[in-house]
């Protein structure tokens, strides 16, 4: 299995960030998310 990074658009970002500044307020920790996609590798298994 691998794990690129996965290719967002302008308003999944938005939100993405968004969460980012909810989870910073809560926790008061600088928060970063990263979004990576699954695909699976040449000749794995369901």
């Amino acid at each position: 299995m691998r794990f690129p990074i996965a290719s967002l658009n302008e308003r999944d970002i938005a939100e993405v960030q968004q969460f980012e500044r909810k989870l910073r307020q809560q926790t008061g920790e600088d928060i970063i998310l990263i979004a990576y996609k699954k695909e699976r590798t040449r000749g794995e298994r369901l």
